[in-house]
């Protein structure tokens, strides 16, 4: 009887010589795996569809019965991307990426990128789970020993100083504040510049003099609005502000550079590297805030850190959901620089659809762990499918090729 492991290991070949007979491809081989099905579930624990930041699960089927899990989209992305991979060898990521996403006339928008993103997270859980080894290896190897963790929304302890104490006490890197502004229909910052003072000097005095704090300004400032509150708060040592303007026009940060001194982070609103690379290397931010799957996947979040690292700009990307969390353990694991990732409350979200231990979180840091893939597995039994595609698109999509092979736009 063929296993699945052995159907990957005919399908591939072992270089000669080579120890323990370890299964790699050959530059000239593709694997024989193929895409044969993708299936499209609703999230049942999100319910901030106001984010636009879509949470749904796919999982990418193989004629291996090798599976591939990934988070984000819409199910109109979904579906779009979808047909493009359908039919596809699952192991030329890179490959697929490309065409997916110059397959048509106009670049993918961010909407579409989410939709990627979940798509390429599962092929690399594939090539993962058939190579047997984690995705980190695949993507280099781990360059830490483990991911320190800030929080947002720690569990309040009476006052703001004692909540941003204990957060440091529970291991967290940093304690992360919107600056008390609350839910609030209407919102004068005039009105509450000094509560956002008293606020941070409270959190400044609970994380201590070695602590570390941040504030998320969530982009509701105009511009001389946020160059009061970052100067006012200065003294008091933020590792970062983030957000501080609207995200539309990322060329306003060389004015605002040039009026604060405070670090600066932006990103979550943004996709791929076309977003924020200016922002990077004019030397305009400190911290990127790109995540997944926003930026289009695991491949295009280790381009991006490659830019960061070139230019000294470290790496605290947004939260998002707890597959793409899982997924940021590996491409940070494997990323050089200073990192940071987000936490919600003080312990990794649970869900009824994971394993318990798809994360190994503990004392306010995220570990690695051994398991092949992205160490996720998934149980459907409680959540809602919405999609199937077993069908490649009935559009011919023209995408030229160089004489060498490689995919260029039409």
């Amino acid at each position: 009887m063929t296993t699945r492991r052995d159907f990957v290991r005919k399908s591939l070949l072992t270089a000669s010589g080579l120890a323990m007979g370890l299964p790699f491809l050959n530059a000239h081989t593709q694997s024989d795996l193929k895409i044969t099905k993708i299936r499209h579930y609703r999230d049942p624990d999100y319910t901030k569809p106001a984010f636009a930041q879509m949470r749904d699960i796919v999982v990418v089927e193989t004629n291996g019965g090798i599976t591939g899990i990934g988070e984000g989209g819409s199910k109109e992305m979904i579906q779009n991307v979808a047909e493009m991979l359908i039919g596809e060898d699952p192991f030329r990521i890179e490959h697929l990426w490309q065409k997916v996403n110059r397959g048509y006339f106009y670049p993918s928008g961010r909407e579409r990128l989410h939709a990627m993103g979940a798509l390429d997270m599962a092929l690399w859980d594939i090539k993962g789970k058939a190579l047997n080894v984690p995705v980190y290896e695949l993507l280099g190897g781990l360059t830490r020993d483990y991911i320190p963790c800030y929080s947002t929304g720690f569990p309040g302890q009476g006052t703001v100083k004692e909540t941003a104490k204990a957060c440091m006490e529970a291991g967290f890197y940093a304690f992360r504040t919107d600056g008390g502004v609350g839910s609030r229909d209407v919102f004068d910052v005039h009105k509450w510049l000094n509560n956002y003072r008293r606020h941070c000097e409270q959190i400044r005095e609970g994380v201590g003099e070695d602590g570390q704090w941040c504030i998320d300004l969530h982009t509701r400032f105009d511009t001389a609005e946020a160059v009061t509150v970052c100067n006012m708060i200065e003294p008091l040592r933020p590792l970062f502000v983030e957000d501080l303007v609207r995200s539309e026009n990322p060329g306003i940060y060389e004015t605002l550079r040039a009026k604060v001194n405070v670090p600066i982070a932006v990103g979550e609103q943004f996709g791929d590297r076309w977003d924020i690379n200016e922002l990077v290397e004019d030397h305009l931010i400190d911290f990127s805030r790109v995540t997944l799957p926003n930026t289009g996947g695991i491949t295009e979040f280790m381009k991006i850190a490659a830019i960061c690292e070139t230019h000294y700009v470290g790496l605290i990307p947004h939260f998002t959901g707890p597959i793409s969390t899982a997924a940021l353990v590996h491409a940070l694991g494997a990323s050089s620089g200073f990192v940071l990732t987000e936490i919600l409350g003080n312990a990794a979200t649970k869900t009824d659809y994971l394993n318990d231990d798809y994360l190994n979180f503990k004392n306010g840091k995220l570990y690695p762990t051994e398991r092949p893939g992205l160490g996720v597995e998934f149980n459907p039994a409680n959540v809602e499918l919405i999609n199937e595609i077993t069908k490649g698109s009935e559009y011919n999509h023209p995408g030229f090729r160089r004489a060498d092979g490689s995919f260029t736009n039409w």
